[in-house]
């Protein structure tokens, strides 16, 4: 379990646990709580490799956060199309990409001034 006293962190947890269950893949944390002006604390960042994968993902997600913490997403995107799906928890917002479309619009180095650390099944 990742630790920490600032209430997001279960929600985190179960966020991971969720993409885990369907094999997501290079799951990433962005911390942004040092940066001014974010937009929120954190981004989940994970991929599948399918249109189905990616529905899988974000269903396991949902699915996940709402058992163990009772949260629904705040706002949710991109769920026709399973290409990028969004699902915005308030401080916590996940992005769930097809594969080609992650490399793409590699978040990861448009944030890149964020703390980034890669999250391993546990």
């Amino acid at each position: 379990m990742i630790e920490n006293s600032d209430g997001v962190l279960p929600l985190i947890d179960n966020i991971v646990k969720g993409i885990f269950e369907k094999k997501g893949e290079r799951i990433l944390k962005l911390d942004f709580r040092s940066l001014e002006n974010s937009v929120c604390d954190y981004f989940i960042i994970c991929h599948g490799n399918s249109v189905t994968q990616v529905d899988s993902i974000t269903e396991s997600v949902e699915l996940q956060v709402k058992k163990n913490t009772g949260e629904n997403p705040n706002h949710r995107e991109g769920t026709k199309n399973n290409i990028w799906v969004l699902l915005d928890y308030g401080n916590v917002v996940v992005h769930i990409f097809q594969d080609k479309f992650r490399d793409f619009y590699n978040l990861e180095a448009l944030w890149a001034d964020a703390v980034i650390e890669e999250l391993k099944d546990i």
